[in-house]
């Protein structure tokens, strides 16, 4: 056994005890890739509704910080997980992007993101989906309902910031500008966009404040404001009380820009709906079961 392949073993020893043994899953185990991960309240949105519909169902934190996994690692873990009997992985920051060449196959909805935050395993094969859209989507509808769209400021573009604007578009976002602490990652988003018919643009930091002058919204795409990562993507200083904004970070449950926007006059969206609804639909692929979304709220909400 490998180096990796002995640390990668010690992690999941590490998570499950000995109830981890290769091929020894009973029932439905799922888990979490990511790093920083341990406020998720994923698992416990999945346990209780697995357990509210019958199933023995478990779902593992797979934090690579925790439990000192290199990035390096995830194809490892991945083999690791499916020898073990999971059937399925959520995935998120920093991998969505990272795992798509390691998968067997996408859904159309991830192939035309090019990220992935829910990996089904099912008779040896991988496949890749993406609920981070349909979950932003959703609950920008029922969060914020008929906002203005025209013209839409993005912070972010990585994994979970590409599924943010494809939804963007399918709500009907005709213009959305693109600002990322790489260039080169918000240069190829906005190509990406600009072939699905959008104009979208590409902007530096200093162009922010003439960005924010004619967004009718911003929505924080980046990990920024998690517990992890401290602070504001923008100054919130330089909102306007007719701006929108929404962040996708659900811990804290009100991120700081929320917060100072809120205090702004701003209509603000938390990341909590999106976290819900992008569960809601991970389930129903990882079970073949109809998930309650009301349940699944109410139980976020208790534990946020």
């Amino acid at each position: 056994m490998s180096r990796q392949e002995e640390r990668v073993r010690r992690a999941f020893a590490a998570i499950g005890g000995e109830g981890y043994s290769e091929g020894a899953a009973k029932g439905v185990r799922i888990g979490l890739l990511g790093r920083g991960i341990g406020s998720s309240l994923s698992p416990i949105m999945h346990r209780t509704e697995g357990r509210r519909l019958g199933l023995d169902y478990c779902y593992d934190l797979v934090d690579f910080d925790r439990l000192g996994l290199e990035d390096a690692d995830l194809g490892a873990v991945l083999r690791r997980a499916q020898s073990l009997g999971f059937a399925g992985l959520n995935i998120t920051y920093p991998f969505k992007q990272a795992i798509v060449p390691l998968l067997d196959g996408l859904s159309p909805e991830a192939d035309a993101i090019g990220a992935v935050n829910t990996v089904v395993l099912r008779e040896g094969s991988r496949l890749g989906h993406n609920t981070d859209c349909w979950g932003f989507a959703q609950s920008l509808r029922l969060g914020l309902g008929h906002v203005a769209l025209a013209h839409v400021l993005q912070i972010g573009a990585g994994g979970g910031a590409a599924a943010v604007a494809r939804a963007l578009v399918q709500l009907g976002a005709r213009h959305i500008d693109l600002i990322d602490a790489d260039p080169a990652k918000a240069g190829a988003l906005a190509a990406h966009l600009c072939r699905e018919g959008v104009v979208a643009t590409p902007l530096g930091p200093a162009e922010l404040p003439s960005a924010l002058g004619r967004a009718d919204g911003v929505v924080n795409a980046t990990p920024m404001g998690m517990e992890k990562y401290p602070g504001t993507p923008i100054d919130p200083d330089l909102l306007a009380p007719r701006h929108w904004v929404a962040d996708i970070v659900y811990f804290p449950r009100e991120t700081e820009l929320l917060r100072r926007a809120r205090e702004r006059g701003c209509r603000t969206l938390p990341g909590g709906g999106m976290a819900i609804y992008q569960a809601v639909r991970a389930f129903a692929l990882f079970t073949g079961l109809e998930p309650d979304a009301a349940e699944m709220g109410r139980t976020f909400a208790e534990h946020a």
